[in-house]
Formats: structure tokens, C-alpha cells, sequence
């Protein structure tokens, strides 16, 4: 890793903090608290493992910086949320609306200009988004999948957000993120008679790598990578997470689930290919 280009290393590090990402959906199933009192243990372990290792940093702050964090605490609980309610392979490719929004809103934010490609890839992802909503669902999927939409708008908003700030401030937002959903989610604690050791167990490891590492992670790469490339490459969370799901818990996604993830997982994989080879993107701009 020491010799591999900036670039490369911050490729690298979006992808294991997806691979980390991916464990949630399974883990946030077979959990038996309820979604805020799972947020709220989540971000507890978090906290410290962001004091453990970033200290005084955590320190430098901006306004960004709780811009950011509210993105962040907005992810965290809203996917939870979409995670107990609807499927986990609808929460998790439903987040992953948010590489559209990155695409339409960063040309706005750093003055870039707006590209056939991304429009194309836009059209064919909504497509996929559509297929979430075919066939018949119930009011508790409906309200899922629009819990997982709007965490999509979120992770969209924590993207070009922590890209547009500062580097030095990365860490400290993530951490008062942490402290936010804590704070949002406390009174659900006092709920909680008794906890089992399976339950705190998979809390912890939520809290500690799923989400703390991860996060610190993906703070790391993207330093090094810009935020429609971060969007992208953590697209194997929602590829992975069903996965996960479907050996430990069961849980079969739909078929117009399946259908849908799969074409904005193809769009989003052709326009990565297209971006990088410079004769396909001038004969498409053209």
C-alpha cells in the first residue's frame, strides 16, 4: 500500500469501508431492539473509537463541520429506520439513489459542467428506482422505502459536503454526528430493562466496524478521491448486503427489487468505464 499512487490508496479505503458498511443490513435484522435504541448503541461505540483514535482532532471545527455531522446523524438513523421497516436489500439500494444526486449537484457546487454521461446514467438509474415501487407493497414497505430515499439524500449531502470541506475537519464532523444521533435517540434508552449478550455483541461490532472504522476509513479516502468517485465505488455495499441478508436471516429480496438494483448497479458500473476511457467520452460528448 505505501508505494501504491494517493489515488489508488483512497480507491482502496472507500472499498473496505463499504465491505465494512455491508454488514449492517444483516446485523441492524437480527437485533431485537428497536431502530433508535440500535442508533443510539451504534453511535456510543463509535464515539470512543473516534476518541481512541483521532484525540485532539476531533477538536478543529467549522460550520461545516456540523453541516456535515447533521448529514451523517440523518444517514445513520434514517437507514436504520428503512432497515427494521422495509427489506434490507430495499434500504440499502435505495441509499444508493445517492450517487445520482452527488452527480446532479457537484457540477453546481465546484462549477464543473454538466456531461451527457451523467444524465444518461441518471435517466437509467431512476428506471431502477421506479422498480422498488412495482408490484404490490405494503404500507409499511411504501414508508420503508421512503425512509431509505431520503437517507440516500442524505448520504448524497454528507458526500459533497465533507468533500467540499476542509480535510482537517473530516474526523470531527463524523464525531459529532455520532454525538448528535445520541443525543436524538437517548430517550429510547431508558426503554431498555434488560440486554442479551448476542444483542450487545452485534451492537458492538456495529458500532466499532461498521461504522466507526468504517467511517474513519472512508474519511481517509476521500481525501483522495472526489465525491462522485466515492459514490460509486461504495456501490458494493448494496451488492453485498442482501447477500448477507439473505444467508443469515432468510430474507429474499423481491424480484422487482432485484431487477431494479441490478440496472442502476449496471448504470452506474457503464458510466465508471465510460469516464475512464477518454475515446468513449469525447465520441459521447460529441
Amino acid at each position: 500500500m505505501k508505494n501504491l499512487p494517493e489515488h489508488q490508496k483512497g480507491i482502496f479505503a472507500v472499498l473496505a469501508a463499504a465491505l465494512l458498511w455491508s454488514s449492517g443490513g444483516i446485523l441492524i435484522k437480527l437485533v431485537t431492539l428497536n431502530p433508535m435504541q440500535i442508533s443510539f448503541a451504534r453511535c456510543f461505540f463509535a464515539s470512543f473509537v473516534f476518541l481512541f483514535l483521532f484525540h485532539t482532532k476531533l477538536l478543529k471545527v467549522n460550520w461545516f463541520t456540523f453541516l456535515n455531522a447533521g448529514f451523517y446523524a440523518g444517514v445513520l438513523i434514517l437507514y436504520v429506520l428503512a432497515t427494521k421497516t422495509t427489506t434490507a436489500a430495499n434500504a440499502v439500494f435505495l441509499q444508493y439513489t445517492a450517487p445520482i444526486y452527488v452527480l446532479l449537484l457537484e457540477p453546481i457546487l465546484n462549477k464543473t459542467n454538466y456531461e451527457k454521461v451523467n444524465i444518461i446514467t441518471i435517466s437509467v438509474c431512476f428506471i431502477g428506482m421506479l422498480m422498488f415501487f412495482a408490484g404490490k407493497l405494503s404500507p409499511g414497505d411504501f414508508k420503508g422505502n421512503i425512509l431509505a430515499l431520503l437517507s440516500g439524500v442524505m448520504f448524497a449531502g454528507f458526500l459533497l459536503g465533507m468533500r467540499k470541506n476542509k480535510h482537517e475537519f473530516q474526523y470531527s464532523s463524523i464525531f459529532y454526528g455520532n454525538i448528535l444521533v445520541l443525543i436524538f435517540s437517548f430517550t429510547s434508552v431508558i426503554e431498555i430493562h434488560s440486554i442479551s449478550l448476542t444483542d450487545l455483541s452485534m451492537l458492538a461490532f456495529l458500532g466499532i466496524f461498521q461504522i466507526g472504522i468504517a467511517y474513519a476509513i472512508f474519511s481517509y479516502g476521500l481525501k483522495k478521491v472526489l465525491a462522485v468517485e466515492a459514490s460509486l465505488l461504495s456501490m458494493i455495499e448494496p451488492v453485498l448486503n442482501p447477500v448477507w441478508v439473505l444467508i443469515w436471516y432468510g430474507e429474499a429480496p423481491s424480484l422487482y427489487a432485484v431487477i431494479g438494483g441490478v440496472i442502476i448497479l449496471l448504470a452506474i458500473a457503464v458510466r465508471t468505464m465510460i469516464s475512464g476511457n477518454p475515446a468513449i467520452r469525447a465520441r459521447i460528448k460529441n
